[in-house]
């Protein structure tokens, strides 16, 4: 069954942004060339980037010429959706300008200096570092030393990409660089996740309908359940994953990002702060995870060897650039309890794996059993409810319900009524989104530095007890087969939610 929307339009959501000199540190990386610029285009022709702005690459031992071609090939490659005749693409370079230098040099910076451009009566700029996060606090402090941080000509922005740090003390480290030169209100720390069209909408389901916040407490949720799996295992990305692992790579940013979004009160108005505000409120009523506690509220895992799709997947520690006795973990889930009068003894469990049956990332709230069952004496008990948020792939929003099954009986059957984004191709990706609000100085999507440092203090207990283990569960790839789960899941109705 599918649910329609009413007067449905195409959404564009365009508020005009003034004319921007868009910095892109790291123009001839993989971000820039694979998301980044595809989104630009995109942007351009929809009107969410002003028609006047410019994109100035910072870029090293590189001529313009090279640059460009690199860009080119990129998006032939990467973004089939982008139809790129010469003319096109002939206007695009029109807009594209090259900043040589090194990233450790000041002088590449006075060049940026000298590099941005007069638009609309303003030098206004937002400077994305699409580096790797070793740079951030040189950029910062390079742009800072360039006096381009004083928003006299314009406002200035600079965005930065998860991670955030690698734990509390190095969060902290980066979010005092970066506050050094910035004010927190020129700080956009962004989330892809928040970008996408599913958890925005979280918000507007919430408190846009009467009929959902009575029932969204303690008195009729039983458990709320976030997962991101994917079948994918750590491509090229071992240096990076075997430092990190699913806990820091997914759950401390991406999913308490959306637990927050699920579990916060209502602002008092729509805007950054406000929203925020609330959001921090629920960290910092997540009960601290006591060391003895930790192996019972956490589960951490790594995949072998297996089938996915038909095809044999190595096991973790056969991938290029993994120590064959590693003990990083795969897939993570943790188990949390929100000390507040809304969500007490509610279980939040959120949980992030590679290498498993599907490729999907959903909010599962499931609601409570109903407190009597009509229909005992039949062979067909009904489910409790269950209302899911897919993320991806194909987003959109699902209720689980129970109905009748037809003819003499009075046995009952799921319902499932969808009402998918999936068919608007008028929704835009998350960095089109994201890189929008900063372009409107909209930082409502936007980590603030105190939701980052109180993210990693609550999972810091969990590092400090995972960083001492000799060994791992292991589940096969291709299967939902990990056994802890179920002794994480006790107690919530219907156990672990494995999507379908």
């Amino acid at each position: 069954m599918t649910m329609q929307t009413e007067n449905a339009k195409p959404m564009l959501g365009n508020e005009k942004a003034e004319p921007t000199n868009i910095v892109i540190f790291g123009a001839t990386g993989d971000l820039t060339k694979r998301k980044l610029l595809p989104a630009l285009i995109r942007m351009l022709d929809c009107g969410m980037v002003h028609k006047d702005s410019r994109i100035l690459g910072v870029v090293n031992n590189r001529t313009r010429e090279v640059w460009l071609q690199l860009l080119f090939d990129a998006l032939k490659a990467f973004s089939h959706e982008i139809t790129l005749d010469m003319d096109r693409w002939n206007a695009l370079c029109e807009k594209l300008i090259m900043v040589p230098g090194d990233l450790a040099d000041d002088e590449t910076y006075v060049r940026l200096a000298e590099s941005l451009q007069v638009l609309g009566g303003k030098k206004n700029a937002m400077f994305y570092c699409a580096i790797p996060p070793q740079w951030y606090s040189k950029v910062a402090a390079g742009l800072g030393k360039a006096n381009l941080v004083s928003e006299d000509e314009g406002y200035r922005r600079i965005v930065i990409e998860k991670p955030f740090g690698m734990n509390l003390e190095t969060s902290r480290k980066l979010n005092n660089a970066l506050q050094t030169e910035f004010h927190e209100n020129q700080i956009y720390r962004i989330d892809h996740y928040l970008g996408k069209e599913s958890v925005q909408n979280l918000l507007v389901y919430r408190f846009a309908n009467g009929v959902m916040e009575p029932l969204w407490n303690r008195n009729y949720i039983d458990h709320v359940q976030i997962i991101v799996s994917e079948t994918l295992g750590i491509e090229y990305r071992a240096k990076y994953y075997e430092k990190a692992g699913a806990l820091r790579d997914m759950i401390q940013s991406h999913i308490m990002q959306v637990m927050t979004l699920v579990a916060m009160e209502p602002p008092v108005e729509f805007t950054a702060d406000a929203v925020r505000d609330e959001k921090m409120k629920v960290l910092r009523a997540v009960r601290p995870f006591k060391p003895e506690d930790i192996d019972k509220l956490t589960v951490a895992a790594q995949y072998a060897k297996g089938t996915i799709d038909g095809e044999e997947c190595p096991s973790y520690v056969a991938e290029e650039g993994v120590s064959p006795d590693s003990v990083t973990e795969t897939f993570a889930a943790v188990r949390f309890q929100i000390d507040n009068w809304r969500w007490q003894g509610v279980p939040f469990i959120l949980c992030s794996g590679k290498r498993l049956p599907k490729r999907v990332s959903e909010v599962m709230i499931r609601f409570r059993k109903p407190p009597f069952n009509l229909f005992n004496k039949h062979t067909s008990i009904p489910k409790a409810n269950a209302l899911v948020f897919r993320l991806q792939p194909d987003g959109g929003i699902v209720l689980r319900i129970n109905a009748k099954k037809t003819g003499p009986t009075t046995d009952s059957e799921v319902m499932v009524m969808r009402a998918p984004y999936a068919n608007n191709n008028e929704v835009a990706n998350a960095y089109e989104v994201l890189m929008h609000d900063v372009l409107l100085g909209d930082g409502t999507l936007f980590s603030r530095s105190d939701e980052v440092n109180e993210s990693w203090a609550i999972i810091e207990p969990i590092l400090k007890a995972w960083s001492e283990r000799v060994s791992i569960e292991r589940y096969r790839a291709g299967t939902w087969d990990i056994a802890a789960m179920e002794r994480l899941t006790q107690g919530c109705v219907h156990g672990w939610h494995t999507p379908t």
